[in-house]
């Protein structure tokens, strides 16, 4: 087995944890649907598996999670909410996959920069698809309902993401098992 065939099939092992662990994690948060939806347990796993495994993984698991939790589970409700989220998962998973792939040095810096702009894009992608959809069956998406949706409602699992997902990676650096990539300087020429 060659080594990229073996890096594959562990990145596809991995989305698979990923896929699984945040159909599995909005149970604990979602007895309570106010505290669920605040903290949105459903997005760190894709942020991890953007980091850990690549763009292109963490689009897929973040695109197909909120779909197959709908289907699954019920929640959340297929139109608007899974099919928003689809979006917006998948953007959070390829923009922190690809600019953290993309870091010169892996860190804890380039994690928060990362984790920010992935932030920050998912949530416009998510309004824009929500102004499409609600503007197609005939709703209203007022600029309210994306400040509260995006962002005022999303605090607490906005604090629980940027504390969280740092944490784990760095616990992943120290064990060896996912660790952060270093620039190579260049040699200083010998006299």
């Amino acid at each position: 087995m060659t080594s990229k065939t073996k890096t594959n099939l562990k990145n596809m092992t991995l989305a698979a944890l990923f896929l699984a662990l945040g159909l599995v994690l909005p149970f604990f948060t979602g007895q309570i649907p106010q505290i669920g939806s605040m903290l949105l347990p459903m997005h760190i796993p894709v942020f991890l598996c953007g980091l850990v495994c690549g763009w292109q993984y963490g689009a897929v698991v973040g695109f197909v999670l909120p779909l197959l939790r709908s289907a699954l589970f019920g929640m959340p409700v297929f139109f608007p909410g899974a099919t928003g989220m689809a979006f917006e998962l998948m953007t959070y998973g390829l923009v922190a996959g690809l600019l953290y792939g993309l870091s010169k040095w892996q860190c804890v810096r380039a994690l928060y920069r990362c984790l920010i702009a992935a932030m920050v894009a998912g949530r416009l992608v998510w309004g824009a698809v929500q102004v499409v959809q609600l503007g197609l069956s005939g709703s209203a998406f007022t600029w309210q309902a994306f400040l509260a949706g995006a962002l005022l409602n999303a605090i607490p699992g906005i604090l629980v993401q940027l504390v969280f997902i740092p944490a784990i990676m760095v616990a992943l650096n120290r064990t060896g098992l996912v660790p952060f990539k270093r620039a190579k300087l260049p040699r200083p020429e010998q006299a």
